[in-house]
């Protein structure tokens, strides 16, 4: 009596489901403990991920400088007046402050857009990491418009500012985002809105599968070499079927 020639434990080299190495399996080079080349792909993608998001906040984040100067040049003016003593608003019914909030978030709706549909244009692979650069890249830019708008502006001084100009002289008043919180979020959310509306319509496509393509499926019959099904008699017409044997 001879031992068998492969252990009960061990699959066998020649078995029909053994792994081959170049697919990823135990020892080949992407299987566990490889570190081959699957990890070192994966590797790869992550950081030109992080790096297009880079990018792409850099260039959202300078495009804040001309919404800064748009706004400073459409943005309504609020004009103040001086009696010696204070400074009053010189029409107490006017809607300029509103105008000048009004116009930035309006201006920055337009950068959003604008920003990502060249971000969708460049990069249609799209991916979490570059909606969040789209992202952070409109907040950057809306706080560096805001803040070149206001140095831009009129004085903030508005006490030198009504001295300068004298008594009973008309003189505009400090640019300022009165809504700051909800106006320097809307770049970021418009930009976030259309990237994301883009992407439904015009985002590349994953493929169908395609059914009965897998090793060892056939789609004609039973597989080459399985054995006969449950209920089915060798030599039978059907499943419980079969034809008795002579002489029952």
């Amino acid at each position: 009596m001879t031992a068998p020639l492969t252990p009960p434990h061990q699959p066998s080299s020649n078995g029909p489901w053994q792994t081959p190495s170049k697919w990823g399996g135990p020892g080949g080079p992407g299987g566990p403990g490889s570190g081959g080349p699957v990890e070192s792909q994966g590797e790869y993608d992550r950081r030109s991920d992080l790096r297009r998001a880079a990018v792409v906040t850099v260039l959202v984040t300078l495009g804040g400088i001309g919404l800064g100067l748009l706004w400073v040049w459409l943005a309504p003016r609020v004009p103040l007046i001086s009696d010696g003593t204070a400074v009053f608003l010189s029409d107490s019914e006017g809607e300029e402050a509103i105008g000048a909030d009004g116009t930035f978030v309006l201006l920055a709706l337009a950068f959003g857009a604008l920003s990502a549909a060249l971000v969708f244009w460049f990069q249609r692979r799209g991916g979490i990491a570059l909606v969040v650069g789209l992202a952070l890249g409109g907040l950057f830019g809306s706080l560096v418009a805001w803040r070149l708008g206001v140095w831009l502006g009129p004085s903030q001084d508005v006490v030198a500012h009504a001295r300068a100009v004298g008594r009973g002289v008309v003189f505009d008043a400090p640019l300022r985002l009165r809504a700051k919180g909800a106006a320097l979020l809307v770049w970021s959310i418009g930009a976030m809105a259309v990237h994301l509306g883009l992407t439904a319509l015009f985002g590349p496509r994953d493929p169908e599968p395609e059914w009965g393509t897998y090793p060892g499926w056939s789609t004609g019959g039973p597989v080459p070499g399985a054995g006969p099904g449950p209920g089915v008699v060798p030599g039978g017409s059907g499943a419980g079927g079969g034809v008795p044997p002579a002489g029952v």
